[in-house]
Formats: structure tokens, C-alpha cells, sequence
């Protein structure tokens, strides 16, 4: 409070009543200095919950500004040196003048500490100072740094997490990649190439049948048309199925480095659990700051409005048109306020006739949803069944059709995560929900059907790759015929997933964004001029390249070197949106909020990247692996390379890793675990009452400050 409302709210004072807390004056038997200020709001309204209460409680004191100063010099100089010195003076919520006497407070203090606790600071400024010179170095190094700025400075905040967004997804990829390749791919060429005196070791499997280990890869031979190639290079068969790209490459037992055993299989298997591991909690870090601020932003509709009138403009628009839908931008969220208060009065005032109306329509559309998504699925794994069953029996001359049946689950999926999102957008209408619930729905049902769809492909793939008839089949353990390296099969279904989103990206800019905005500009049409240019829909984009990184993590297990086609994908990803942002389309009319928009984005992240744990999960340890190919031929599944390992180590610690995974130690553990999750959920209850508290209290302090300019008011009217 400033003026005579911080005169009439001295520092401090908190009381608990119960659930609530409220804050008091230190003072609060003492006679106010002016008998008026007793008529304040605030004090009014604490003394009606200290009555309620039944009584005082103990109050604590907080000294701020410059009544800490004036506590810390009643202590003893070494003890305010600790206190004062924790902290440099600008990090203090202090006046200028109060800054400065503390800076030489602390000055002054120094010769009162030991030398070692001199040589501790003096070394804590000088760390702290390096570290600020190497974080304001790095920034200059940030990818794309004056790129995002530019986008930020002309279309908002809201575009600009997209291109972050996108940033942060290159980034990832080529951490992954070069996971991957360091212990993966590298050993492997190092030592099939005998460089720096290496060799290798192949264990041919046990008591497997020979039928079984037969794995003839469609290497091209001999003379090769053209169109061969460009097959290969989409589909990644061919001269690609037997290149370090895919699976089948890696039938390595062993990799001997002069005289060191690099043990391939179990490097592999834990790259993939490191590269997973590092998505996760890479993620979880990002959206941590997300939901501090989205929490923060998780208003009543009184203060939105203030926050919107007040604080709702972008500060780094500087370009007109760009300014102007902003304006259109903050217009259509209080619009939208406004619709949500009239709905909610409307479902307030609805009869039971309309409620049962309006339910009945709810599940009507919501079973023509699900029939939607059924359709899909169902045509995928058609789709996927009879390319296939097919994809082998036409020859190799005739290059569109080989082609079309090779693309053509990815062709299904890509006309579903277009046609589906449509019918979602038009149904969504009839269901008289919010216009913020509407987005939130459809979106997530969005979401839903991109990721569910490469679930079922893989389902379909598996369900193909498990079917046996025979019984030279079940002694392998999975379609051998059709699939002798089914991991390399897969691995290629990844693969022109993710060349044919690419594709499709590339061709929608080209043929259809360009074409149709230079008919907007050359063209006075009225039909023409009504479409106008595209908008450059935020929510849209982010759901295309999260859907081609979750194609990405299922299938680095099965292709290693995916995550540099990932890379370099997204790489070009971001300079063709930037050009179609500038030049192709409009930024969208209904944007959203920066700080909600980041944590959205990494929410649907993390739900595609939980998707990959199941596909993944499957694949090793229930899907038997592959005997013709692969680091894990030896063994019954890919996770069969843990406890065979774990047999080569010492009693002594087999016995430690048989108790960690025995049921004695999951259960305690388990219950620990929970009792942490309570304390923190505790404390986050604690923490928003807080909050509330805080809010509560600004609003008393508003109206404090109405009640005295009042109170000025009628005493400069008084003669």
C-alpha cells in the first residue's frame, strides 16, 4: 500500500484462525494513531475472524524494508554480515537509498569476518561473475536466436514458443543422436572395419533351427534402373536395409577394442533406456516452469479481466499489422469471457428437460466419434495388412504401384489425421460447450486420433509379425517367412512415416499455401478475397511435429540413426514455416497465451512420449526377438541380455540386484514413494492456500485504499 495506506498498515502480522490465515497489526491492542484508520476494511474485517476464532493466537513479526535494516543492526556484526551478505543488494525489494546503505553495511562488515570466510565470498561474487559472462556468451551461441527474436518482435509471443518449441525438438534429436551413435553405431563400424585394432564376435544363437537364421536382405544386384533407387531411398529398402540405418546392421555379439570387450547388445539396449530416460526428464523440466506460470494465470474472472485490460499487451510487437491483431486478439478473449459468463448463466437457468436434451446430444456425437475413430483405425489396419502381404509380390518394374503399396498405411494414416480433425471441429458445434472447452476438446481429441493411429499400425504390424500357421513357425517364435528380421520391418514403417509427414509438410506449403496466396494478392475476386490467406494455426503445427517425434522415439529402438533424419527433418521444418509464416499465411485470430501455450505443448509432448513406452515396451520384453539379425539374436527377447549379464557378476552383488528387484524391496519402496507424493501434494494445498490468501489480501488492500482517499475526501470538503 503506498501514501497513507502503507502509513495505516504497518509491517507485518499474521494471524491463524483455524483453515484461514489473515494478517493483523503488530499493534492490535494499542490505540490506532488516527481513531478512523480502526474503520478500515481490512482491520475490520481481521478482527471479525480473530471473533470468530474465539480468541488471539501467537503472532509472528516479519521486519521488511527498512525495518529489517534497523533489526540486523541491533544484532552483532558478524550475524548481520551472514544475513546481509547472503544476497547482492539488488536482489532486495528495497528502495534505492535503502540498497545503497546496505551495500555499505556490507562493505563495512567484511573486516569483522575471518580471512576464511573473506576468501569464501570474495570467491562466491567471482564464480557467480563467470557465470554470468558464460550464460550471456551462450546466448549469443542459441540456435535460431535472431531468427525467434524477429518472429517475436513481429507476431507476439504466442508464435514465438511454436518456433521455441521446434528449437528445443531439434535440440533433443541431436542429443539422441548422438547417444545413439556413440555407443551404438560407432563401435560397430569401428570394429566390422577393424580400425584402431578391433574385431568383433559373432555367437551363432543355440538351439534355435537353422530355418530360422536365414536373413537375406533385397540388396539390389547387378544392373539398377533409376527409379530402383528413388524406391529405396523412400521406402529404405534395398541398398538402405543393410546400412547402419536400421536394426539387422548391428549382429554383433561382441565388439573387442584392442583388449576390451564392449559388450554391443547391452550398450543397445541401454541407449534406448538412456535416450528415453533424458526425453522424460528433460520434458518434466521444461514443463515445471510451464505450470508455475500457467498456475499463476489460474485466475478468478474479475482479475483476467484486470489482467487483460491492464497487462494483456505484448510488449514485443513491433510491427503494425502485427499490433492490430493483437488488438482483435485481446478483443475476442473478452468476447469469449463474456460468452463463458452468459453460458454459465444459461446452464444455471436450464430446465430438466433441456439438460436431458442437451446430454442425449452429447452422447449422440460422442458415438459418432467413436465410430469416426473406429474407421480409422480399422481402414489402417487394412491398409497395413495388405501392403504387407503385397509389398513383395509386385515387381520391381513396375515403380508406382510397388510404390503406392509400400506408402500405403502412411498414406491412410496421414488422410485420417486430416479428414478426422474436420468432422471433430464440426461436431464440436453441436455440443454447446464454452469456446475455451470447445479448443480444449477438440485438441485433445485431435491429439487422440495422430497418436492412437500409430498404435494401431504397430498392433497391426504385430499382429502380423505373431501370426504363425505352422510349425516350423512357432519354432521360431514369429512369422519367420514374412518377416526374418521383423525389427528392420518395422524400423522402415518408422522411417516412411516419418519421409512421408515430411513429404506432405513440404508439398502442403508449396502447392497450396503459395498457390492460393498469390491468388489472394493478384486476384480482386470477391470468392477469392473472402478465403483470404491460411492462418497459421499454433495448436495445428505443434500437433504435426509432436506426431513426428513420437514416430521418432518408437522407432530409434528399431532404426538408431533415425533421430539424425529427425533432426535434420526439423532443421528444414522450421525454415519452411518461417517462410510460410511471413509470406503464406496470417497468424491465426484466436492465438493463445505464450506461458499456457508452452506448457500445453510439452503436456501433449509428454502424453507421446508415454505413448512410446508401451510399443517399446512390448517389443522387449514380450515380442520374442528376431534370430537372423540384430545384437539380440542370442536371446529369447531383447531384455534377456539383463539377467544374462547379471549371471557375470560377482555372489556378492547378484544378491543385491536379486533384493532390489524382489517384492521385499518393491513394497517398502513403494510405500515410501507414496509418502513422498502425499508431503508434496501437502505442501502444493499449502502453498495455493497462500496464494489465495495473498489475493485476498490485495483486494482488502484496494479497498482500504478507496476507504481513505474517501476519508481525504470528506476532510478537505470539511471548512
Amino acid at each position: 500500500m503506498s501514501g497513507l495506506g502503507a502509513a495505516a498498515e504497518p509491517p507485518g502480522w499474521r494471524l491463524s484462525s483455524g483453515s484461514s490465515e489473515v494478517f493483523l497489526p503488530e499493534e492490535t491492542r494499542a490505540a490506532a494513531p488516527v481513531d478512523f484508520l480502526q474503520e478500515l476494511p481490512s482491520y475490520q474485517s481481521a478482527l471479525r475472524r480473530r471473533a470468530a476464532a474465539g480468541g488471539t493466537q501467537e503472532r509472528r513479526a516479519a521486519p521488511q524494508g527498512s525495518a529489517g535494516l534497523r533489526g540486523a543492526a541491533a544484532r552483532g556484526p558478524e550475524q548481520e554480515a551472514g544475513e546481509l551478505g547472503a544476497r547482492p543488494a539488488r536482489e532486495y525489494p528495497l528502495s534505492i537509498a535503502e540498497k545503497r546503505r546496505l551495500r555499505d553495511c556490507q562493505q563495512a562488515d567484511i573486516k569483522y569476518l575471518s580471512g576464511w570466510k573473506q576468501w569464501k565470498r570474495t570467491s562466491s561474487k567471482s564464480l557467480k561473475k563467470v557465470l554470468n559472462e558464460v550464460k550471456e556468451l551462450s546466448s549469443y551461441l542459441e540456435l535460431w536466436r535472431h531468427d525467434i527474436h524477429s518472429i517475436e518482435g513481429k507476431f507476439g509471443t504466442g508464435i514465438q514458443s511454436y518456433f521455441s518449441f521446434l528449437r528445443f525438438l531439434v535440440l533433443l534429436n541431436f542429443i539422441i543422436f548422438i547417444l545413439m551413435f556413440s555407443f551404438v553405431t560407432l563401435p560397430s563400424i569401428i570394429s566390422k572395419y577393424g580400425l584402431f585394432n578391433s574385431s568383433f564376435a559373432k555367437i551363432p544363437p543355440e538351439n534355435i533351427a537353422p530355418h530360422c537364421t536365414v536373413y537375406k536382405p533385397s540388396d539390389n544386384m547387378g544392373l539398377v534402373y533409376f527409379y530402383t533407387y528413388l524406391k529405396d531411398l523412400l521406402s529404405g529398402t534395398g541398398f538402405l536395409e543393410v546400412t547402419s540405418l536400421f536394426y539387422g546392421y548391428y549382429t554383433i555379439d561382441a565388439a573387442w577394442l584392442s583388449v576390451l570387450r564392449y559388450n554391443l547388445p547391452l550398450a543397445y539396449l541401454l541407449a534406448t533406456f538412456a535416450y528415453l530416460a533424458l526425453s522424460l526428464l528433460w520434458i518434466i523440466k521444461r514443463s515445471v516452469e510451464g505450470f508455475k506460470q500457467n498456475l499463476v494465470h489460474d485466475e478468478d474472472q474479475f482479475q483476467s479481466y484486470c489482467n487483460k485490460v491492464f497487462a494483456g499487451w505484448d510488449f514485443c510487437i513491433t510491427d503494425p499489422h502485427a499490433a492490430r491483431l493483437k488488438h482483435r486478439s485481446l478483443q475476442y478473449e473478452l468476447q469469449t469471457d463474456l460468452e463463458e459468463e452468459r453460458l454459465k448463466r444459461k446452464i444455471a437457468d436450464r430446465t430438466m428437460k433441456e439438460k436431458l436434451r442437451i446430454y442425449s446430444l452429447r452422447i449422440f456425437i460422442n458415438i459418432i466419434v467413436i465410430a469416426v475413430l473406429s474407421g480409422c483405425f480399422y481402414s489402417i489396419y487394412k491398409a497395413t495388412v495388405f501392403s504387407q502381404e503385397n509389398s513383395n509380390g509386385i515387381s520391381d518394374t513396375n515403380f508406382q504401384a510397388n510404390l503406392l503399396v509400400q506408402y500405403l498405411p502412411s498414406i491412410v494414416i496421414t488422410l485420417a489425421n486430416f479428414i478426422a480433425p474436420q468432422i471433430f471441429s464440426f461436431l464440436i458445434g453441436f455440443e454447446d460447450y464454452s469456446p475455451a472447452f470447445e479448443i480444449r476438446l477438440t485438441l485433445m481429441r485431435c491429439v487422440f486420433v495422430r497418436l492412437a493411429n500409430i498404435g494401431v499400425l504397430l498392433f497391426s504390424l504385430w499382429s502380423q509379425i505373431s501370426h504363425c500357421d505352422t510349425d516350423k513357425c512357432k519354432a521360431c517364435g514369429y512369422n519367420y517367412e514374412l518377416y526374418p528380421c521383423w525389427e528392420s520391418e518395422v524400423g522402415q514403417e518408422m522411417y516412411k512415416l516419418m519421409i512421408f509427414d515430411f513429404i506432405i509438410i513440404l508439398a502442403v506449403t508449396l502447392f497450396i499455401d503459395f498457390p492460393r496466396m498469390l491468388l489472394v494478392t493478384h486476384c480482386s475476386c470477391k470468392p477469392v478475397q473472402w478465403c483470404g490467406l491460411q492462418e497459421f494455426g499454433i495448436s495445428d503445427n505443434v500437433l504435426e511435429i509432436i506426431y513426428g517425434q513420437t514416430i521418432c522415439w518408437i522407432g530409434t529402438f528399431f532404426s538408431p540413426l533415425l533421430p539424425a533424419i529427425a533432426t535434420i527433418k526439423y532443421f528444414i521444418i522450421f525454415y519452411i514455416k518461417k517462410i510460410s509464416l511471413m509470406h503464406t499465411r496470417k497468424p491465426a485470430a484466436r492465438p493463445i497465451r505464450a506461458s499456457s501455450s508452452n506448457f500445453f505443448f510439452l503436456v501433449v509432448l509428454l502424453i507421446g512420449l508415454l505413448l512410446a513406452f508401451i510399443p517399446l515396451g512390448i517389443s522387449i520384453a514380450h515380442i520374442p526377438s528376431s534370430k537372423a539379425c540384430g545384437p539380440f539374436r542370442s536371446f529369447n527377447t531383447s531384455w534377456g541380455v539383463v539377467p544374462d549379464t547379471i549371471l557375470g557378476f560377482p555372489t556378492g552383488l547378484q544378491q543385491v540386484l536379486h533384493g532390489i528387484a524382489s517384492e521385499a524391496f518393491a513394497v517398502p519402496f513403494f510405500m515410501v514413494i507414496c509418502l513422498v507424493m502425499f508431503y508434496f501434494i501437502a505442501l502444493a494445498g499449502a502453498h495455493k492456500r497462500v496464494v489465495e490468501q495473498l489475493r485476498e489480501q490485495l483486494v482488502m488492500e484496494s479497498r482500504d485504499k478507496l476507504f481513505l482517499i474517501r476519508k481525504i475526501t470528506e476532510a478537505q470538503r470539511r471548512p
